[in-house]
């Protein structure tokens, strides 16, 4: 049987045969289709002469009737910030219903019970499901470095005449039945320019392509045992390989230019997928989730009623915090929401500090609000900023002229960023877990020992920014057209020694020993002195160990950092093997002399 022909037989099925008419009607197909499917079906023994189906019929339909359903929401949903603070996605509410409530109760209205969540962020969020509706919840672990093919690897075993639905989906009709006939997946008749598919006259779903537009893709698909199997067997070669940890399951789905199953086209209003706070707000405006904190403290802020602040962005999710994009009256803006732990990591009140400090001068990007207790930080967005390229030298050169031309001004703030404190501090954080490091007991007692040698050297401490890292430093245009520089993310500034900066910068571009000179004689254009440059590689170890330590709290909330946090650790034992031996030289050649 062709589509058509299973559309046709699954349509007699549900309801009897009136006329031709009314089964184009209710099929979706054309008469010359209905009148050719049904000579074809009765010739195959499907349909009698009365157009009833058959045994083989009904055979047909037992054979590949849905057994399951997987729901996928372990995600962080970055998409719907701010909401995503608050709320997994599969627990919007729309019209008082959570999405992932109403996917579950239009699964059991087709019969079909036995359903698979895979969970992840706030997944406690999610234990309730497991009582009210007999739900059983699988636990992802990677959900904040990878995407959710991997997540289906966790339920690879249940998929065979199973649904797969994303939990961000709104249905206004049922799209799950009791009877299916062939594998498919959802697609609307909507152009949207991110499909990377459209559907062409055979009902394929042909790859297109990027920035050409497609068929939005509205991700619930419907997977029979052939095709799950060709499903199973794929994501576990893709899952293998590296470069898809950022990949979707429709990856799997993939043969050459197009998907192994056909679209199942449905119309925009009978289902949405709600990847923003905007159109969730243009789906239901009164939904609860639109009340957000961090919505309402823009609007205070900006003194503008909420329906003003729109055009959502989520930007790239930081080491430390979730950032997005709005514009409200005819101004963009960036909003900075604290991510997951870092009340403790950070003291809002001293950041507030640093701020006044410099504001004004030129150096930070405008700050239109900021508080002290939750740490919600508005600035002003600046325009076609870009930021450092730590493999572009003249960039490279331009920001270490810009860090000393701050350092010089020689600002000073209540509060010290103590490197060897905060090391101890972030280690007493995993409380009694130990480190995922076999040696780094020893590792941590010979970075301390060089605390003597830098307590020794000359210092003057000022204002240092500490996490000036290639990230936070933006060009932008300047208003007589020339580019210029500002110095962004004060959260860890205090006082310290400047050269710290240089060392901060480095460990997090992940550069190796010569590009961390090249760095130093950027800073130093007059040359530097080579006790100063030893006290450097000193800072470069302490500081790998103080962000491998960092590294291992977040851990400990379920964020990976991957190479950046295996890196740290090296600086930490490399550089320090290096002060010494560079101490060790110094001191013989004093005694030669």
């Amino acid at each position: 049987m062709n589509i058509q022909e299973y559309d046709i037989l699954n349509t007699i099925r549900k309801n009897p045969f009136v006329n031709q008419r009314i089964l184009a009607k209710e099929s979706g197909h054309s008469l010359g289709i209905v009148n050719r499917s049904l000579k074809t079906l009765i010739q195959e023994g499907y349909l009698n002469d009365e157009l009833f189906p058959t045994a083989k019929a009904q055979s047909e339909f037992r054979e590949k009737a849905p057994k399951n359903a997987v729901i996928l929401a372990a995600g962080f949903g970055m998409r719907m910030v701010p909401i995503n603070t608050e709320t997994p996605k599969g627990l919007l509410e729309v019209h008082g219903e959570p999405l992932i409530e109403r996917i579950i109760c239009q699964l059991h209205e087709a019969g079909i019970s036995e359903i698979y969540v895979v969970v992840g962020f706030m997944k406690e969020q999610y234990e309730y499901l497991i009582d009210e509706y007999g739900v059983e919840l699988v636990v992802g672990t990677e959900y904040a470095v990878k995407n959710n093919l991997h997540s289906m690897k966790l339920v690879l075993s249940h998929l065979s005449n199973t649904y797969v639905i994303p939990c961000d989906i709104w249905c206004d009709r049922n799209p799950f039945s009791d009877c299916e006939l062939y594998s498919w997946y959802m697609v609307s008749d909507c152009v949207e320019q991110e499909s990377s598919v459209r559907v062409n006259r055979k009902m394929e779903l042909v790859s297109v392509s990027e920035g050409m537009g497609g068929n939005a893709m509205i991700g619930i698909a419907y997977l029979l045992e052939p095709d799950a199997a060709f499903v199973r067997k794929r994501i576990q070669e893709l899952c293998q390989d590296s470069r898809y940890d950022g990949a979707f399951w429709e990856e799997a789905l993939y043969q050459k230019d197009r998907m192994i199953v056909p679209a199942k086209v449905v119309s925009i209003l009978d289902a949405v997928e709600i990847n923003t706070y905007e159109q969730l707000r243009e789906l239901d405006n009164d939904s609860s989730q639109l009340k957000s904190d961090a919505i309402d403290t823009i609007a205070a802020a900006l003194h503008v009623q909420t329906e003003e602040i729109g055009e959502i962005q989520v930007l790239k999710k930081g080491m430390t915090n979730r950032s997005f994009l709005f514009a409200c009256r005819g101004k963009k803006y960036i909003m900075r929401i604290p991510g997951e732990g870092t009340e403790r990591l950070i003291h809002r009140a001293q950041e507030a500090e640093v701020y006044c400090t410099i504001a004004g001068k030129g150096i930070c990007d405008e700050v239109v609000y900021l508080n002290s207790e939750n740490g919600y930080k508005i600035t002003e967005y600046l325009e076609g900023a870009r930021v450092c390229n730590s493999q572009n030298r003249w960039e490279v050169t331009a920001c270490m002229k810009k860090l000393r031309e701050f350092h010089n001004m020689g600002f000073t703030v209540e509060h010290e960023f103590d490197l060897f404190e905060q090391i101890e501090f972030y280690e007493s954080l995993r409380g009694t877990i130990p480190s995922v490091y076999r040696d780094y007991e020893k590792t941590k007692a010979q970075v301390f020992s060089l605390k003597p040698f830098l307590e020794s050297c000359e210092k003057e401490k000022v204002l240092t920014h500490i996490d000036a890292v290639p990230d936070n430093f933006l060009f932008v245009a300047g208003k007589d057209g020339r580019e210029e520089l500002r110095l962004i993310d004060w959260e860890y500034a205090g006082m310290q020694d400047p050269h710290v900066d240089i060392a901060m910068f480095g460990i997090y571009a992940l550069y190796n020993r010569s590009q961390m000179e090249e760095l130093i004689d950027a800073y130093f254009p007059e040359g530097c002195q080579r006790k100063v440059r030893i006290k450097i590689y000193g800072y470069i170890s302490v500081c790998g160990l103080l962000w491998s330590n960092w590294c291992e709290y977040k851990r400990s909330l379920g964020i990976e950092f991957g190479e950046y946090s295996l890196r740290q650790y090296r600086y930490a034992k490399e550089y320090c093997r290096l002060v010494k031996e560079e101490c060790q030289k110094q001191e013989e050649e004093t005694c030669s002399e």
